[in-house]
């Protein structure tokens, strides 16, 4: 899903005052992180994550690597924090994409 600008703003604004759930270490970008990733986005559709100071990737290898490997927006990147968007495929869980598509 391409998001538009007014989208992003939205999300962007749900996200104010979020905390990352998860972090990228040593052990950097792997499958099985991956996977958990999105474990977490079709529970909640909007995270933060964050990349430690011992990691070897930065910002541009973690957006790369989450949308050549998946469906996942990043929506903003501030610093060593990203923010993730991906619509959740149980309706049930899906409260944030609702009110994108209707923006």
């Amino acid at each position: 899903m391409k998001l538009r600008g007014k989208q992003k703003r939205y999300l962007r604004s749900q996200a104010n005052r979020m905390k990352p759930i998860s972090s990228i270490g040593k052990n950097g970008l792997t499958d099985v992180w991956l996977e958990q990733i999105l474990d977490a986005l079709q529970k909640r559709e909007l995270i933060k994550i964050n990349i430690q100071q011992n990691a070897d990737v930065d910002t541009d290898d973690v957006k790369n690597f989450l949308e050549s490997k998946s469906d996942i927006n990043v929506v903003q990147v501030i610093g060593k924090t990203l923010l993730l968007f991906l619509p959740s495929s149980d309706e049930d869980n899906q409260t944030v994409s609702v009110e994108v598509k209707n923006i």
